[in-house]
């Protein structure tokens, strides 16, 4: 028996019984619940807040507005641009008898001009738009909604990629010790000094700040924490007994490493994944509520939050965007608390 045969179903144990015991957490398993229920409501953020029809039928013909730009010359207008829904002469006609259209709940995009609103802007909460409008007359629900959205999956890429290059870095350290882990140690000290803020401040005076520059430039130093964590994990392992034996088979050294040591050096890097992404989130929100982070016209809640601040009055703006970034750091904190306690090798249920 080989010593990958005899560690796996006492790796598939301990995680059967780690899943139980966070499924067992209450508290845990709502917040991961109520956080993936959100996610799949923004992945559908199109057809929930646009201001373009899902479906339009024009003298009985169908057309599809979020699909394909038609001209306001095909519903009887004078000019062959884009057609803005929101005219009340494009209403009009979709009202006639024989015309219909279906609306999405919201009909605001994020990045949505009402021109024809009757109130001056920021525009406080009102059957047009429910949660009112920003200084530039965007709905506010529409690019909270757009703005999760955004914000998670860069959480989410910002994380993955901290987790690629700490696990490598952390594996190389505690495996090879030596003059490797000798090397790193200083590099890791030496790059971690570097003021990440000033870096910021001067990329976004050279490059247009985005989402793919912030996302470079944080993955650049967001894995030094967890290659700590790893790094101490492979140290304790490589000296086990499953280890020892795997280099007496002959077994390279990848080979140790992905199948061996890596698969029980986990445990740190799981638990610490919900907090990694809360940290991301508020990173990005961070830098946008400096505006170093994307440009104003991506919906984003740092942009948001600066817009609160510079509107004082406008407590529509503030006050939901607060709760859905509160919330949402909640949720991924309970979740990686839940993570943390389950995965807790103390605990004997």
């Amino acid at each position: 028996m080989t010593a990958s045969e005899a560690g796996t179903p006492s790796s598939q144990s301990l995680g059967r019984r780690a899943a139980r015991r966070f499924w067992a957490n209450r508290r845990g398993r709502v917040s991961l619940i109520l956080f993936l229920a959100a996610v799949v409501v923004s992945l559908f953020a199109e057809l929930l807040s646009n201001e373009r029809p899902l479906v339009v039928s024009f003298q009985n013909e169908l057309y599809f507005p979020l699909i394909h730009d038609y001209p306001e010359s095909t519903f009887e207008g004078d000019f062959q641009t884009a057609t803005d829904y929101l005219d009340p002469f494009i209403r009009k006609q979709f009202d006639a008898p024989g015309n219909w259209a279906l609306y999405p709940v919201n009909e605001y995009s994020y990045d949505t001009l009402n021109y024809f609103a009757s109130q001056p802007n920021p525009a406080p909460p009102s059957s047009e738009n429910w949660m009112g409008t920003d200084d530039r007359g965007r709905d506010i629900a529409a690019r909270l909604l757009y703005g999760f959205r955004v914000s998670v999956f860069f959480g989410l890429a910002l994380t993955a990629i901290g987790v690629l290059l700490g696990i490598f870095f952390g594996a190389l350290q505690g495996y090879f010790v030596g003059k490797t882990d000798l090397f790193f140690q200083r590099f890791i000290e030496v790059w971690g000094a570097i003021p990440e803020l000033y870096l910021l401040i001067i990329l976004a005076s050279i490059f247009e700040p985005g989402l793919l520059i912030l996302l470079v430039i944080l993955s650049l130093f967001g894995w030094m924490g967890l290659s700590d964590y790893v790094r101490a994990e492979f140290l304790r392992n490589r000296s086990l007994d499953y280890v020892t034996a795997a280099r007496a088979l002959g077994l390279r050294h990848d080979q140790i490493i992905l199948r061996h040591v890596l698969p029980n050096s986990l445990t740190p890097v799981i638990a610490f994944l919900p907090f990694r992404m809360s940290a991301s989130i508020l990173a990005l929100t961070s830098l946008d509520f400096l505006g170093l982070g994307v440009p104003s016209s991506t919906p984003s809640l740092g942009e948001l939050l600066a817009q609160g601040k510079d509107n004082l009055d406008a407590w529509w703006i503030t006050v939901p965007t607060f709760g859905v970034l509160v919330g949402t750091l909640l949720l991924l904190i309970f979740v990686g608390e839940a993570l943390r306690d389950a995965l807790d090798t103390r605990r004997v249920q």
